[in-house]
């Protein structure tokens, strides 16, 4: 039995369509013509505990809507959803002790009380033992420096700060799998490494399973071996990240360092996507050619000083993803 078992979810609203003008709505007030968009559309999957798994994709793909009945907060219209073998929709009070959900863009934190105070509140709302208080409270210090922002008012916490006061507020009660949407939305550089290496550091100590879904492309390549990619409320990829990475970006660039300018360079299996005075970029498909016979073949032909081998950006990658037509 996996950890995280969601089969044939499904969730539809009741849409009211708008009529224009002022005889249109009128129409609609005492006629309203009404409709059904699903929002997630008959997905499934399972994840194992201890695993981190990206769950992303575009903007109304359904990512937050899938999340919220995952955490039992909203009620699927058909389907099922089991953390351990337990229903959050059916046994809420079970599940809701076993989880952990932070929303980027909304706080659970205590807006007028210093955030030490939240703690302690939220101890007694998940009646939480002094030991396991206490552990929690220095191992979450020592990942995301708590102590030094614990006497401070919420309202003047910094957006990194907030951030992890909640990541902190949400791992108190020792949660065996952890919801984050969005975490690191509109954060600096800085911040945004903090609670990447608190995930990092929270699945390696305590074998937390986390789904993450993001928009940040730094946030998979360093977090997720895993991608469950949604597009218009259907998986559309599930899979390793490297495999995913290797079927839909099978090319590579070649960036050429020539010893002196070249015009019109040219190889029948590669294209020249970018020239910058003596540097070209090279792409090619590695099926189709290797990088050493690429290199081979110019070498013959032009004045090369140095060459290099680069991935594709996992952005394009993605952008590939979303790209594919869904089956409805």
């Amino acid at each position: 039995m996996a950890f995280l078992e969601v089969e044939n979810l499904v969730k539809e609203f009741t849409v009211t369509k708008k009529k224009e003008g002022l005889k249109g709505a009128v129409s609609s007030l005492f006629h309203p013509e009404k409709y059904k968009v699903r929002a997630v559309d008959n997905i499934s999957f399972n994840i194992e505990q201890g695993e981190i798994v990206g769950f992303i994709g575009p903007n109304g793909a359904g990512k937050s809507t899938a999340v919220k009945m995952m955490t039992g907060i909203l009620h699927p219209t058909m389907g099922s959803v089991k953390i351990n073998g337990i229903s959050p929709h059916k046994n809420r009070k079970a599940v809701v002790g076993k989880l952990g959900v932070v929303f980027g863009q909304r706080t659970q934190l205590y807006w007028d009380l210093r955030l030490g105070e939240t703690f302690e509140l939220l101890k007694r709302i998940y009646k939480i033992d002094d030991k396991m208080y206490k552990d929690n409270i220095k191992m979450l210090d020592e990942v995301l420096n708590i102590t030094e922002i614990i006497d401070t008012p919420v309202r003047q916490l910094s957006l990194g700060q907030r951030m992890r006061g909640d990541l902190a507020a949400a791992m108190l009660h020792s949660p065996t799998m952890l919801f984050l949407d969005e975490p690191t939305i509109g954060l600096d550089i800085e911040a945004k490494h903090s609670i990447r290496n608190f995930i990092k550091q929270i699945n390696e100590r305590c074998g937390t399973t986390v789904i993450l879904t993001t928009h940040d492309l730094g946030d998979v390549e360093e977090l997720c071996k895993r991608l469950i990619v949604i597009n218009h409320g259907k998986i559309v990829e599930d899979g390793p990240l490297n495999s995913i990475i290797e079927r839909m970006a099978p090319y590579r660039y070649l960036v050429v360092e020539l010893a002196s300018p070249h015009h019109n360079l040219f190889h029948p299996a590669a294209e020249v996507v970018k020239t910058e005075t003596l540097r070209v970029w090279f792409k090619f498909d590695k099926s189709r050619i290797a990088a050493t016979e690429l290199i081979s073949d110019l070498s013959k032909t032009y004045p090369i000083r140095d060459v290099s081998v680069k991935e594709p950006d996992i952005e394009d990658m993605i952008m590939e993803i979303y790209k594919k037509p869904v089956i409805f």
